[in-house]
């Protein structure tokens, strides 16, 4: 079975009390990449400029053995510029291509979307009324399964009330949808609890809602579960790929057949978590999974 990710790809460039480091990333980037580790094939449609950066994020996805359809960029690839010190809170600044992104749906985009068992969103300029016509135009040729991560970003958002109507016309139709409590701030002024509530009265199969240190919850019909976050061994390094790794692992987990019974799913979620947890030992948002930490030195993981 394979998927279709539609998104951002872009470099991380992280500047911190060591120094600054560059990563291959992106919310949708990172799915892909993800999947793929899990063993689903899929295949990435986003924005990439004729440019250096961009010839690091092709190479990086064929050695992950993720497909491209890449869109032509004016303003060459996203960046995404993040600023920690002193232990603080990541500030987050994006250069031109990353404010202004587009996908086209051209004739590959839409076949390989008509091939794909199900399309993943993430990331994607829903503020921006045209693209999210077109998205959801080629969702509805390709009579997809859909499972959404809005990924909201004030630094990318130009129309907060545009960007609310077109996540929530692709979320009333959506298999899964992901949303983060900083999402619920974001979008809606309001706790996580209740834009989960919110989002399956509109009528998603199933909502994946992540609290950060508090742990995640799947609300899939009359099934609740929750879970806090994984207990794995070494020291956490880096979360900004904790949330992609969750959604991954709880898309591949669609893939393989969906989840009927509340056992079922805490065992997604439970694979999920795990799979957050164990990235958080690395830097940077590549997928890991616990079996990632075998036989590795613990006392120096991901230093």
């Amino acid at each position: 079975m394979t998927v279709v990710v539609v998104g951002d790809a872009l470099i991380d460039e992280l500047r911190d009390d060591h120094g600054v480091r560059e990563f291959v990333g992106g919310a949708a980037l990172n799915v892909a990449v993800g999947l793929a580790r899990l063993g689903v094939p899929a295949t990435l449609i986003a924005m990439l400029g004729d440019d250096e950066p961009a010839s690091r994020v092709r190479r990086y996805l064929d050695d992950y053995g993720v497909g491209l359809i890449a869109t032509p960029s004016l303003l060459g690839t996203a960046r995404a510029v993040s600023t920690r010190t002193g232990g603080g809170e990541p500030t987050y600044v994006f250069n031109e291509a990353a404010q202004r992104r587009r996908i086209r749906f051209g004739e590959a985009e839409r076949a390989a979307m008509a091939d794909a068992d199900l399309v993943v969103v993430s990331c994607v300029a829903l503020d921006d009324a045209e693209q999210a016509t077109e998205l959801a135009e080629a969702i509805d040729e390709a009579a997809a399964s859909i499972a959404l991560d809005p990924n909201p970003r004030s630094g990318m958002m130009h129309d907060k009330a545009e960007f609310v109507r077109g996540f929530e016309a692709l979320a009333a139709r959506a298999a899964l949808v992901k949303v983060g409590e900083d999402d619920a701030a974001l979008l809606y002024g309001e706790r996580i609890d209740a834009l989960r509530a919110r989002l399956i009265d509109l009528g998603a199969e199933a909502v994946l809602a992540t609290e950060g240190a508090a742990g995640a919850t799947i609300e899939a019909g009359e099934v609740v579960v929750t879970r806090p976050v994984s207990n794995l061994p070494g020291r956490i390094v880096d979360t900004m790929g904790a949330g992609d790794a969750a959604f991954a692992a709880t898309v591949a987990a669609l893939v393989a057949g969906a989840p009927g019974s509340g056992e079922e799913w805490e065992a997604v979620l439970r694979t999920a978590m795990d799979a957050a947890a164990a990235t958080c030992r690395f830097e940077g948002a590549l997928l890991r999974t616990p079996e990632s930490l075998s036989g590795m030195d613990l006392d120096r993981l991901g230093t």
